[in-house]
């Protein structure tokens, strides 16, 4: 028993040293990385973030190789011209990519701001481990790629490395002390006021950023006076690219602006703002005339009904029975009218449906109702049938053929939006085309009757379309001119129409057009500022005192600021041009 617990302890002992000689050298790696003994702090925080980016952009429209064969790219996700049934729902696995990225994105921020050198190295070691697993081991058995075959992966891993290079870069050298500003926002030239300005046209990005600022940076102010201060230094800033670029690139005095200038920016406006008062009328026109798509019709159902009773005859088209037409100038030229409604469609529009004359079910009714419909043909025999009494009853007992005169719609015209509508100015007089109705009877081995409707057209039509062997064939024969329709990236904008696109774009556009016209003798005391140097390092000592940690003074500083907006005449003496 001795001897086992001697070997226990020299097991024990053994054990303890070989983890310690692992242990040690990683924990004192580590305990240099967050205390070294010598560092130069500097900030890649921005490189970080524009990596960051890249791969969000990545995984937005690159997503089908991150996903299952049965998951489509993005694109088609979120396109409301989509036939798909489902093409308005989001992936899981997308949504959960695109949080996490985001997710990262924001955890990136707060340790910048926190300036937790320590939170980095664990977010840092966390984060190499969990995209290595999910890479090369979860990503494959999902896209049922090997990693070494999926480009796109590839590539958003390259641009990962990247961000990994940059996050132990600013982890050996530590954060940067102080945070002052915006980083588009040190030089004052077009490049950063053109930047700066698009950064701030991005929706929610300099909200969310104040808000996470405020979150996670030692302030006294609440959250309405830290937004009041950035808007402030935002504004002093555009100003100061302005008066730079004047100082820079000055006018002369007493001169007038030069034919360049004027027609260079006024006339772009004025083309721009003429453009987008009749944006929706050339867009609805050339939409359809340059890049429509012929929009055939799939299926022609034609149904002839008596009285409000179930229909007598019932007959479609499909496939081959659908042939194209190719209309041209008859020797006898149509009505003015016609000419100019055929204008507007091109050959290709045309479809000729043949439907064949015997109806594709059996007419089985009832004998009380063969009765209602007798009667009803007795006291009301309408246009639809034939004008005499007498016909109308022999049409119900016997196999005798009826003309039905201008019943039949053979010119139709099918918008992309609603039902087909006869196409009036294709027709002589006014007046539908005439056609045939008889009924059939035969009876099966069963001693059963059996009746059908046979319907046949009393004129053919003006494009024989008949093989020699069925030309004289019942049947008829249907024109449709069908409406090109917008394609499918253009067509979230023709769903609107033309009263939409006004209501939704133009007057939008008009309105924040008119704001920028009116309204300006408002303004001009904050906007009119000769010079801003003063209020611009009023805002950066606020920055300054922030940083270090003198609150008490931040207040102050930011009390003076309120009062200088307050005050027409001090901001006039702070804002006086520079003298000798």
């Amino acid at each position: 028993m001795e001897k086992l617990k001697e070997q226990m302890i020299k097991a024990k002992t053994f054990t303890i040293k070989r983890t310690m000689k692992v242990y040690l050298p990683i924990r004192q790696f580590f305990y240099n990385l967050v205390h070294p003994e010598y560092r130069t702090l500097t900030d890649v925080y921005v490189l970080m973030f524009l990596a960051d980016t890249v791969d969000f952009i990545i995984i937005v429209f690159g997503f089908s190789a991150f996903g299952g064969s049965h998951i489509k790219n993005v694109a088609s996700i979120t396109s409301s011209s989509s036939p798909q049934k489902h093409s308005d729902q989001v992936p899981g696995a997308f949504l959960v990519m695109v949080l996490i990225q985001f997710g990262t994105m924001v955890v990136d921020r707060a340790l910048y701001l926190k300036k937790t050198v320590l939170g980095k190295v664990i977010f840092q070691v966390v984060l190499v481990f969990g995209i290595h697993f999910w890479m090369f081991f979860i990503l494959p058995g999902l896209s049922e790629r090997r990693f070494n075959e999926n480009t796109v992966a590839k590539l958003w891993y390259f641009i990962k490395c990247i961000y990994f290079g940059l996050s132990a870069y600013q982890i050996r050298c530590g954060y940067p002390t102080r945070v002052l500003g915006n980083c588009l926002t040190k030089s004052y030239n077009y490049t950063n006021l053109f930047l700066f300005q698009g950064f701030r046209l991005i929706p929610f990005l300099s909200e969310l950023r104040a808000v996470m600022d405020w979150v996670w940076t030692d302030t006294s102010l609440s959250l309405s006076s830290w937004i009041c201060v950035e808007d402030i230094y935002a504004h002093i800033f555009v100003l100061k690219c302005w008066r730079e670029s004047e100082t820079r690139y000055p006018q002369p005095r007493g001169q007038a602006k030069k034919p360049v200038v004027k027609y260079g920016m006024g006339g772009m406006i004025v083309m721009l703002l003429i453009c987008i008062i009749w944006f929706p009328l050339l867009f609805m026109s050339l939409i359809k005339s340059v890049v429509g798509v012929v929009n055939r019709p799939l299926d022609v159902s034609l149904s002839i009904t008596l009285a409000g009773f179930q229909p007598i005859f019932t007959m479609s088209a499909q496939q081959n029975q659908l042939r194209e037409g190719q209309y041209s100038r008859p020797s006898c030229p149509p009505p003015q009218d016609a000419m100019q409604w055929l204008e507007y469609y091109m050959p290709e529009d045309l479809t000729i449906a043949e439907l064949e004359g015997s109806s594709n079910s059996l007419w089985t009714i009832s004998p009380p109702s063969r009765t209602c419909v007798i009667n009803v043909l007795y006291t009301q025999c309408t246009s639809f049938i034939y004008k005499s009494q007498n016909g109308c009853r022999n049409l119900l007992y016997s196999s005798v053929t009826r003309v039905i005169k201008h019943v039949f719609p053979r010119y139709l015209r099918a918008p992309s939006d609603s039902e087909a509508k006869p196409i009036e100015q294709l027709y002589k007089e006014k007046v539908y085309m005439s056609i045939t109705l008889a009924l059939e009877r035969s009876q099966s081995n069963s001693a059963e009757v059996q009746e059908w409707w046979i319907v046949n057209q009393t004129d053919p039509g003006q494009i024989n379309v008949r093989s020699p062997k069925n030309l004289y064939d019942a049947g008829l024969e249907l024109y449709v001119f069908s409406d090109q329709v917008s394609p499918p990236s253009l067509g979230f904008l023709a769903g609107y129409g033309i009263m939409g696109l006004y209501a939704s774009v133009v007057l939008v556009i008009g309105k924040f057009v008119r704001e920028f016209f009116s309204g300006v003798s408002h303004t001009i005391m904050f906007e009119e500022l000769p010079n801003v140097d003063h209020i611009l390092k009023l805002c950066t000592d606020i920055f300054l005192v922030r940083e270090t940690g003198e609150l008490d003074l931040e207040e102050d500083l930011y009390a003076k600021l309120i009062f200088l907006y307050r005050s027409p005449e001090t901001i006039i003496k702070w804002t006086r041009e520079k003298t000798q």
